[in-house]
């Protein structure tokens, strides 16, 4: 069970929540603050003195006093009118993920809502109603309002009490009406109270989501190509200097240093290793550390960065223990943005390096004595292609990462009459990254599978030298998953087959 105090999420935490669906309460610190703001709410609506958002209209129409009579439609339109959400549905575990942030950055005690409606997040997410969201449609300023209004569809509503204006969630492995879901689940549909529409989609919290998420598949991503570089040395033959512990401590990157440590480990005590006349090696082998080590160091910024703002309060305004409410601007998706543009260009980058060691690998003239393409059989070579194609399926996905690598925080367009004439695009940039994300994993999937192929042919060859102590263990994991193919076969199942065993490995490790 997770405590939520608006303090301290972690990635982990959400991953959790996320994919192995861990039960989710709040804190009683939460609790308290939470209904310490509510009451300060309920003051300031007792003066007659416009707030933001409160008791005036919404961006453009931030003049527009509201009476006291049509708040509860002011918040009841605001949902309805932002449900506008468009393109694919978002993946399950990313709607989860978002309803959990949102939770969070609401128990924080800034948005002056009542505990029941924070509560109802929690209890969809425990009782796994999961509303469906489309994921194109987001400035990323005010926040991703068009995906956040279409996930309080769900579970809000009016005295009319439309089935037709509930949206839809999944429940049970069916998609409902978002009214018929959550009578399935026994949870009650709330109308809202001043502030609270404001409250619920004001933020970045899809693009956190997803930028959560990166992050999390990112740090994995590191690891298994240090394991498939280490496993492509060995089938190379290449050389250990270029990892040398005080090759590395003269630069002092810490990512840099850690890459280099994972591959020397890997190797320890290979025979394989150093076996070559060559001196020393092409740089998708000698300077994967310092490849490696940048995407690593990158992440380290990007999860700074994301952790904060799962943990931050981002609507507006924001109500403070004095009475003051104060309006700002911290819904922009400025942060997520940048840091998702340069998670987006380092992850393709560890794509791009994984994809050149694939290519030195089948090619005769690079690869220290192996059969061109990896076809075991020479009497074949000629009516068998090999392992050709799925380095063409490589250099594809290292391409389509290099255009969506491209910057998306850079591009904004005014909205709301010129009221918003900044915007973050960061739900883009975020979608971009796990993108560049999936396509490189299976990258590295790839290269796992024909470096693992290599090394069955390169034991034929030596059969008396011993691969590297971690080399081994990972060899053998991967033969657990698939067998070696002496003649050509559907190469896409077999690495299909891969990819889905690391992908069930990166969302449902024990954290």
């Amino acid at each position: 069970m997770i405590e939520l105090n608006g303090n301290d999420l972690s990635i982990e935490q959400v991953i959790r929540v996320a994919y192995q669906g861990e039960k989710v309460r709040l804190s009683k610190d939460a609790l308290d603050a939470v209904e310490s703001s509510h009451s300060i709410l309920l003051d300031c609506l007792q003066k007659d003195v416009p707030f933001y958002g409160v008791n005036t209209g919404y961006g453009i129409f931030h003049t527009k006093k509201i009476s006291k009579d049509q708040l509860l439609d002011l918040n009841r339109n605001l949902i309805l009118s932002h449900a506008v959400a468009a393109g694919d549905e978002l993946d399950i575990q990313i709607v989860r993920a978002a309803m959990l942030i949102r939770a969070n950055t609401l128990a924080k005690g800034f948005s002056g809502i009542r505990l029941s409606v924070i509560q109802c997040l929690l209890d969809m997410l425990n009782k796994e109603v999961t509303p469906l969201v489309c994921s194109q449609g987001s400035m990323g300023s005010s926040g991703d309002l068009c995906q956040l209004a279409q996930l309080a569809l769900v579970f809000t509503t009016d005295k009319q009490d439309l089935n037709a204006q509930s949206g839809y969630a999944y429940y049970a492995g069916k998609l409902l009406s978002g009214k018929d879901a959550m009578q399935a689940a026994h949870l009650e549909r709330m109308v809202l109270e001043p502030k609270e529409g404001l409250a619920l989609i004001n933020g970045a919290t899809f693009s956190a989501a997803i930028g959560t998420i990166v992050c999390w598949y990112g740090r994995q991503l590191c690891d298994l190509a240090d394991a498939g570089l280490a496993q492509s040395m060995e089938a190379l033959l290449g050389r250990k200097d270029a990892f040398d512990s005080r090759l590395h401590a003269a630069r002092g990157l810490q990512g840099q240093i850690e890459s280099a440590k994972n591959v020397r480990h890997a190797l320890a005590n290979s025979e394989f290793i150093d076996s070559s006349i060559q001196v020393q090696d092409g740089y998708a082998l000698r300077c994967a550390p310092q490849v490696h080590g940048a995407v690593r160091d990158s992440l380290v910024h990007a999860e700074h960065i994301l952790t904060s703002e799962i943990n931050a309060a981002t609507d507006n305004p924001l109500i403070f223990e004095n009475g003051d409410v104060i309006s700002g601007g911290n819904f922009h998706g400025e942060p997520i943005a940048l840091v998702m543009d340069l998670l987006g260009i380092a992850l393709a980058e560890l794509g791009a390096i994984s994809e050149r060691r694939v290519f030195r690998l089948l090619d005769d003239h690079l690869n220290n004595g192996l059969p061109l393409m990896l076809i075991s059989d020479g009497k074949k070579s000629g009516t068998e292609s090999g392992l050709m194609i799925p380095q063409y399926t490589a250099a594809s996905l290292v391409m389509e990462n290099q255009h969506l690598a491209n910057s998306d925080a850079v591009h904004s367009l005014p909205t709301s009459a010129n009221q918003e004439d900044h915007n973050a695009n960061s739900l883009t940039a975020a979608r971009h990254a796990l993108m560049i994300t999936k396509n490189t994993l299976r990258v590295i999937a790839i290269e796992m599978y024909i470096s693992a192929h290599a090394m069955d042919i390169r034991k034929k060859q030596y059969p008396d030298k011993k691969m590297g102590e971690g080399t081994q263990v990972f060899y053998e994991k991967i033969r657990t998953v698939v067998t070696f193919q002496e003649h050509d076969t559907l190469w896409g199942e077999e690495i299909n087959k891969l990819l889905q065993h690391l992908e069930i490995g990166i969302t449902n490790s024990n954290l």
